[in-house]
């Protein structure tokens, strides 16, 4: 069992490796994209070049920090998902990076929206509309679970010597 569980944390390993390398890729995508649209001109349609990269630049950021998450948890922490107390703190770093990401992701195409076509608009309101979604569930989620959490504090204790592990 103690192989399965160390080809895992390998698995794992690889595969925020490759959720770092796409946020690297997607970096240089942003800044050939923000480089190309400043070059043309300081104009609109170099702003909506300079929008698009923040876009690819948001994209970035929940990609390395999915693989920060996948790195701490899986691989130096070897936390197992299983109390209340690990589940809140481990879907709360990971909703914290889709819901700016997505919010970021919303102005942009509010600002596409405005600027292209208002059309646009639409996909822009759903998204954000979203973000409203996710926090209110997110809340909702962390309020129950703190309950949860106050019947087992021995799991909270566990969680900070488990932290002890990134310092």
């Amino acid at each position: 069992m103690k192989t399965l569980i160390r080809v895992f944390s390998i698995i794992h390993g690889l595969m925020a490796l490759l959720f770092a390398c796409a946020a690297l890729v997607l970096i240089v995508i942003a800044a050939h994209i923000g480089g190309t649209a400043v070059a043309t001109g300081l104009d609109r349609i170099a702003a909506q070049g300079v929008i698009e990269a923040v876009g690819l630049l948001a994209a970035a950021v929940v990609a390395l920090q999915i693989a920060q998450t996948i790195s701490e948890e899986e691989v130096i922490r070897d936390a197992h998902i299983s109390g209340p107390t690990r589940v809140r703190r481990f879907l709360s770093r990971f909703m914290v990076v889709v819901v700016v990401a997505l919010a970021i992701e919303g102005l942009v195409a509010t600002f596409k929206g405005a600027n292209e076509d208002p059309v646009h608009l639409l996909y822009a309101a759903g998204i954000i509309f979203a973000v409203a979604l996710l926090l209110a569930g997110w809340g909702v989620f962390v309020h129950f679970n703190c309950r949860a959490e106050a019947l087992e504090p021995e799991a909270m204790a566990a969680a900070k010597r488990e932290d002890r592990k990134l310092e």
